[in-house]
């Protein structure tokens, strides 16, 4: 899937603003459990948030989201705050909950 545009993680952002944290980001930071927990938890709804509890500073947060897209393959819909929102595309097109605009 390409990068998406601004209108899509506007949509997504829209989308994510009810869900709950899928998973939480303390000072062990990221782990290969963390990982797979977030895939499984991106395979199952598309779309979520990932919380940092111990995570303060801006360009850490955004290097570790960007660490965490790459190793899950999902892409970045935004950061507001100390959460992060992520979304990939399920490759079952039965399973796809969400339609981008």
């Amino acid at each position: 899937m390409k990068e998406l545009k601004g209108s899509q993680k506007k949509y997504l952002r829209g989308l994510a603003h009810n869900l709950n944290p899928a998973a939480f980001i303390g000072h062990k930071g990221i782990t290969e459990t963390l990982l797979k927990e977030i895939d499984k938890a991106l395979e199952a709804t598309e779309l979520i948030k990932v919380k940092f509890n111990d995570y303060k500073e801006k360009d850490l947060k955004n290097s570790l989201t960007e660490e965490i897209a790459k190793a899950t393959g999902s892409h970045i819909a935004g950061m507001v705050g100390h959460v992060a929102i992520l979304y990939r595309q399920n490759s079952d097109k039965e399973k796809q909950h969400i339609t981008l605009p």
